[in-house]
């Protein structure tokens, strides 16, 4: 992709008259990869494609892309569905392309080899990784040492130099003190060598819906990123987590945006239902086939999925939405997505009158029957 920058208002009147008698996607928005813009970096890779929108991802100093991929979960990138890894390859380059920068693995996902062959043609300081280690297994912690190996193995296997951001994974609230008081202080002498650039710690979403794990992370300055669940009727950090992350500057990777409850229709469905024998949302949620149909109107909504990205996208304290995805039609869609404005005030103001409430919907796990 040839990278040209240029101020925002020159990119325009260039563009313009590129695309006189021209094929328009022959003109230089089909060719101009990044444009500076007064808010920050915007990217064009065609001219069939959205601008892509970045952020500083917090005190890392990273620049990286609202839409990152994430590489695990069921799909796996298409491998949990049958795809080859030549057209799991292809996907994240297609992502690349369309300006996302930011993929997201784990040790235990077994996409990091994969990731280290898409990203190979691609300049290193292009694109930012972001990988974990385990720190426990139940409630054994796993030693400094076998996690120091652990960052060791991501490296070898992602064929890289350096990682941008290693992350604790899934560290329960019970493990929170081995993750800071042990493991932390000896990743950090592993940081000063070079093998990584920031750090961070994720939730485990579906045990920790209080958020109590990350509650206590954000006060304590070693964290340099953190991930967390947030979707439209899971508004927990809104309170909790986005005020003290804001504060501290630190990076925040959303995850659990969209899932099953608001990518199937009969969960929802079955999800108002059991919330509303319960009290918990207003009868006539659970009483349609379609609950969340208030936000698909002229100038909202396209569909539940859209809304979804769409909420999170633009909530204070956010800076990367993670979603992952088999088929280059649902990248598409997912980025295209995130690169609209935010949901009408009135149907914000009305998510939040009816579920502002709530405490960990629609952080399932991934369903193996779904990409």
């Amino acid at each position: 992709m040839l990278e040209v920058w240029l101020s925002y208002t020159s990119v325009l009147a260039a563009a313009r008259s590129s695309t006189e008698g021209n094929n328009p996607h022959d003109s230089i928005l089909g060719r101009v990869g990044a444009v500076a813009s007064g808010v920050g970096f915007v990217c064009i890779t065609s001219a069939k494609d959205e601008m892509m929108e970045y952020v500083t991802l917090g005190k890392t100093g990273l620049r990286v892309s609202v839409a990152g991929l994430g590489c695990g979960g069921n799909s796996r990138l298409g491998l949990g569905r049958g795809k080859t890894e030549a057209e799991a390859i292809a996907l994240v380059r297609q992502a690349l392309d369309m300006g996302l920068n930011l993929l997201d693995t784990a040790a235990a996902y077994g996409t990091e080899a994969l990731i280290g062959k898409a990203i190979k043609p691609v300049p290193r300081d292009r694109v930012v990784i972001t990988t974990k280690a385990l720190i426990n297994r139940g409630s054994t912690p796993i030693p400094p040492v076998r996690v120091v190996e652990s960052l060791e193995r991501s490296l070898r296997q992602l064929d890289t130099d350096y990682i941008d951001v290693l992350q604790l994974h899934v560290v329960p609230p019970a493990m929170y003190d081995h993750a800071f008081q042990t493991i932390a202080p000896v990743l950090l002498r592993e940081k000063e060598k070079g093998k990584f650039r920031a750090l961070g710690i994720t939730e485990t979403s579906p045990n920790d819906h209080e958020q109590r794990m990350l509650q206590r992370a954000v006060h304590d300055a070693v964290w340099d990123v953190v991930m967390l669940g947030f979707n439209m009727m899971h508004h927990n950090a809104r309170t909790k987590i986005f005020p003290h992350t804001i504060a501290y500057n630190i990076g925040t990777l959303l995850m659990f945006v969209v899932r099953n409850i608001f990518s199937q229709p009969g969960r929802l469905t079955a999800k108002m239902q059991e919330l509303a024998a319960t009290g918990q949302v207003p009868q006539w949620l659970a009483d349609t086939d379609n609950p969340l149909g208030f936000l698909l109107h002229e100038g909202g909504a396209s569909s539940v999925t859209d809304a979804a990205y769409r909420f999170v996208r633009h909530e204070p304290g956010v800076h990367v939405t993670l979603f992952g995805t088999s088929e280059p039609e649902h990248l598409r869609a997912n980025i295209a997505s995130l690169l609209k404005p935010p949901l009408p005030e009135a149907d914000r103001q009305q998510l939040a009158a009816l579920f502002g409430h709530l405490l960990g919907v629609g952080l399932e796990l991934p369903d193996p029957t779904t990409a």
